[in-house]
């Protein structure tokens, strides 16, 4: 086992896979001599050189184009978007095309396409790279999304990804890149996309997160004196619509937690699948805490934008008092 951080999963998950599969190949801005602008791509154009790690000009499309085409052919393309906020101009290229090629074609083609992307708050960077779209990705057939919260889930879920002969959206939560190490195992492995984690086991109260969020969570747990069902998601398209039906209807009471803007944001979907599917056994309406539907505000104001702790047991308690 090595004891490594987040970002440092992720470099070891691309490193193994690239040695595994010479069809593995990373695209992106600064990627490499550079490492990357969070240096998840450090070593790795010395020891694969400029054809597997290719630095591209800053056109957010023509990286995602030039990764679908490359897709297309056979290869399988890692490309990286610099901040979430820089999807913005590849957007056309993955909704449009990425996601549609297979239906389109009649499973012809596939294009199996990994898309790095940093995402949301808590590093104090302008708000272009402090955002959190996984609905809007998330409300795109064709696309699967998966956002990890942990250096282990990190590189089985990627693995998985580049291994996917469908494209990924693949949101690694940059506020905890660096926040606390894990035992991760030194040889390449897998975990199922689609398939949620339960991080602690409860009869009371069901707490839904994914992301940098889970972490305010698990701080959460500590504060209330509750028996609390904790699980993180970590895939987000295709959800793992079981694991929620079976939590909530054990517990009768469920809170989700993002950090993304409330209206729209995936907490409605979650809330509207419990009550389809829990109806009969929730003893309170299912409470949301999120961000708030503002652009990210800049340093002083953006950790009180996102969900914390006494936030979450705020909810906790509340719906336990309903």
């Amino acid at each position: 086992m090595a004891n490594l951080f987040l970002i440092q999963a992720i470099t070891e998950a691309l490193r193994q896979e690239m040695e595994a599969d010479e069809d593995v190949i990373l695209l992106g801005e600064d990627i490499g001599i550079n490492g990357g602008v969070f240096r998840a791509t450090d070593g790795l154009f010395k020891q694969f050189g400029p054809k597997r790690v290719v630095d591209t000009p800053l056109a957010e499309s023509g990286i995602i184009g030039s990764a679908i085409g490359l897709a297309m052919a056979g290869l399988k393309p890692v490309p990286e978007i610099q901040f979430e906020g820089f999807l913005g101009p590849a957007y056309d290229q993955l909704v449009t095309h990425a996601a549609r090629f297979r239906t389109r074609t009649r499973g012809r083609f596939t294009v199996p396409l990994t898309v790095r992307v940093p995402v949301g708050g808590g590093i104090h960077a302008p708000e272009l790279h402090s955002d959190s779209p996984e609905a809007v990705y998330v409300h795109t057939p064709g696309l699967k999304v998966v956002m990890p919260s942990s250096a282990y889930d990190a590189k089985g879920l990627l693995i998985s990804a580049i291994r996917d002969p469908d494209p990924v959206i693949f949101f690694e939560p940059k506020r905890i890149y660096r926040a606390f190490r894990e035992e991760v195992p030194e040889e390449p492995y897998t975990i199922p996309i689609g398939q949620a984690k339960v991080i602690e086991e409860g009869t009371d109260v069901t707490v839904i997160s994914w992301g940098a969020s889970v972490v305010q969570c698990i701080n959460a747990l500590d504060e209330v004196d509750l028996s609390v069902e904790l699980i993180d998601l970590r895939t987000l398209y295709p959800l793992d619509v079981d694991a929620i039906r079976q939590s909530v209807s054990k517990t009768g009471r469920c809170v989700v937690v993002h950090e993304a803007p409330r209206t729209a944001g995936l907490g409605a979907e979650i809330a509207t699948l419990v009550q389809e599917h829990c109806f009969e056994y929730l003893e309170a309406p299912v409470q949301r805490v999120t961000g708030f539907d503002t652009v990210m505000p800049y340093y002083k104001l953006e950790l009180d934008y996102l969900p914390d702790t006494p936030r979450i047991v705020e909810a906790i308690g509340q719906i336990m008092a309903y």
